[in-house]
């Protein structure tokens, strides 16, 4: 099986798949509102809060989601450090052969953009929950799966 190293999340490296939210600590506030698109004017947010489970080294990777037509923004309120695993589209695809996978820092929120392939939220130690927003409409394309061959996400030897 395959094996995927987990790396330092940063704003470049994730800026294909969408953009972080930092802290006010980390300078001064940007404006994020056009972030959250909507590719289907009728669709409401939906504002959801989603319990996230520890990542295990043991248990591979196996499907990525995406959302079409909208953005959907991950905002962390009760989690420590968590893990991020995303793809660029192939055809409709996820591309594995260039799948990444981020550490993101406690207190760092992201959007993925529109179409971004990604795995489910996984935090790196314990449970954790966050708040979740994205433009559903109840149809069939508000959330599409596409199965991966196993990978497994590996920590970076120290």
């Amino acid at each position: 099986m395959r094996t995927l190293p987990i790396e330092p999340i940063t704003a470049d490296a994730f800026a294909p798949y969408g953009t972080l939210l930092v802290g006010p600590a980390a300078g001064p506030r940007q404006d994020r509102a056009a972030d959250l698109e909507n590719g289907r004017p009728g669709a409401p947010l939906n504002l959801a809060l989603v319990r996230s489970e520890p990542f295990a080294q043991a248990m591979p990777l196996r499907r990525l989601e995406r959302h079409p037509h909208s953005a959907q923004g991950f905002l962390p309120l009760a989690v420590g450090d968590y893990l991020v695993v995303v793809a660029p589209d192939a055809g409709g695809r996820p591309d594995e052969a260039a799948l990444r996978a981020f550490r993101v820092p406690a207190g760092t929120g992201l959007v993925y953009r529109s179409g971004a392939w990604h795995a489910h939220m996984t935090t790196m130690s314990a449970p954790g929950t966050f708040a979740m927003l994205v433009h559903e409409d109840g149809g069939p394309e508000d959330c599409v799966f596409a199965p991966v061959a196993p990978v497994a996400v590996v920590l970076p030897e120290s």
